[in-house]
């Protein structure tokens, strides 16, 4: 007897579909034996034995994801049956390298369990928000409410003092003590819906051409106040919270956004050039973008004793991924406790160290995985705001990691971004599973089936026999 929720026959007459519930369900159990596997293998490595934390770790893992699939079994069935595992797998091995770490003298630790709880909570707004949201195109409805409340958080942790934004030389946390939140990253799915919103009524605005110039129609010169507006902003962060992560993501968001709705690539060029331009502003103005950028380009470079070594994080960084190599040194086995911030920003080079090049490549293939089903139910749904929204989360996602990726391995300059569902922190965690439910939301209603088309009622014959013809009088 099948279950009523894998083949879901549907509302109003639309036929029959399978849901593919039961498919997402034996991906979470895949994902669990993975993540079940790798932790046995570094207890192995690091205490010759197995605790009793395993089985914690293993049960919290099972329940967690357990209430996130009946969650989207019961309120966005015809949902993408790959992207809640692949989260899965994701934060799993996110897991797996924290409860390392707590094996080993770190400073801070322990790490796991407050993931754990941190993982709990995302997965209870991850349900709220699927309960909440019927319908993604109701989000439009308050494009300008959430743009207003998006940039008043951005802008938060600059006009608020040191002494309770500041962390790490850069401005990005409101600390109020018994917690610490921090606010782009809930900042920046308000303003997704703005742009989406936004775009979908003002899209003529970025579609009309300009002049014609070296083959190219360029954009009216009225028509670029948007992504001036844009530009400012982003670089007031990197101004005034010493963020360039946070605006780099901004403006990203921004200018793919306008492309995808527009597919007109002169935009990405005049928002790349005029970020360009400003980040070089910026270097020759402030000194904390010129530490980062020197940083950058000489991780190797001395300093003078007593002062502070802007780029021993960087280094030990790339010294763990070389000492790894391709197999990688193996999990339990290697040293990541020795990089700083391993278990946040530099979680990256930490897997990488361990698992090697091959694990670290196929750690981001799953991330790329899980993009191209965000992008394909961006494709797949019908109406103009929700392609757009699912496009742009999607390319958070991605954005993201790449900005993350690159800092910590010298691609680009360091940033205060962290990996989603990967690294430890509660405010990403939790914000990136609000993504998630909403990119669940835009793909059920992508593969929700729809219902027969009405056929129009027939007409009523005319008689014509019984028709009296009435002669007006002349």
């Amino acid at each position: 007897m099948s279950e009523p929720a894998a083949t879901t026959g549907a509302v109003n007459g639309a036929p029959r579909v399978n849901t593919r519930r039961g498919t997402e369900l034996f991906m979470l159990v895949f994902s669990a034996i993975i993540v079940t596997a790798a932790l046995i293998v570094v207890e192995v490595s690091q205490e010759q034995t197995l605790t009793r934390e395993l089985l914690f770790y293993g049960v919290a893992f099972l329940i967690l994801y357990g209430a996130a699939h009946f969650g989207v079994r019961y309120f966005a069935p015809y949902a993408d049956p790959l992207i809640l595992p692949l989260v899965a797998l994701i934060n799993g091995l996110g897991l797996v390298m924290l409860h390392r770490l707590d094996l080993a003298p770190v400073v801070g630790a322990p790490y796991t369990p407050k993931q754990i709880l941190y993982t709990t909570a995302g997965v209870a707004m991850f349900i709220l928000v699927l309960w909440l949201v019927k319908d993604h195109r109701t989000l439009a409805q308050y494009g300008y409410t959430c743009g207003f409340v998006g940039i008043a958080l951005l802008a938060l942790p600059g006009v608020l003092p040191a002494s309770i934004s500041e962390a790490n030389g850069a401005k990005l946390w409101v600390n109020l003590g018994f917690i610490s939140i921090q606010p782009s990253e809930f900042a920046k799915i308000l303003l997704l819906i703005f742009f989406a919103s936004f775009l979908v009524g003002k899209r003529e605005l970025f579609t009309t051409a300009g002049k014609r110039f070296l083959g190219v129609d360029w954009p009216r010169p009225r028509d670029l106040g948007p992504v001036l507006v844009a530009w400012v902003l982003s670089i007031g962060i990197v101004v005034l919270e010493k963020d360039l992560g946070t605006s780099l993501l901004f403006f990203g968001i921004v200018l793919v956004m306008i492309y995808i709705a527009t597919e007109r690539a002169v935009w990405v060029g005049l928002g790349l050039t005029m970020f360009a331009v400003g980040a070089i502003i910026a270097f020759n103005l402030f000194s904390h973008v010129q530490v980062r950028v020197n940083t950058w380009l000489d991780p190797m470079m001395r300093v003078a004793d007593g002062e502070s070594d802007p780029g021993y994080q960087l280094r030990t960084g790339l010294f763990g991924m070389a000492h790894g190599g391709i197999p990688g040194s193996g999990l339990g086995s290697g040293m990541p406790n020795i990089t700083p911030l391993s278990f946040s920003d530099f979680i990256i080079p930490a897997l990488g160290e361990e698992l090697g090049l091959i694990g670290l490549m196929s750690l981001l293939l799953v991330y790329v995985l899980l993009m191209m089903r965000g992008l394909r139910s961006a494709l797949a749904v019908r109406d103009s705001f929700g392609k757009l929204f699912a496009g742009g989360l999607s390319f958070t996602i991605a954005l993201q990691l790449f900005v993350v990726a690159g800092g910590s391995t010298g691609l680009i300059p360091m940033t205060g971004l962290t990996a989603p569902f990967l690294a430890a922190g509660g405010s990403s965690m939790l914000a990136n599973y609000v993504l998630i439910a909403l990119l669940l939301r835009v793909s059920d209603a992508a593969r929700r089936p729809q219902a027969p088309a009405k056929p129009k009622p027939k007409q009523a014959p005319i008689a014509e026999a019984h028709t009296e013809l009435v002669e007006r009088p002349r």
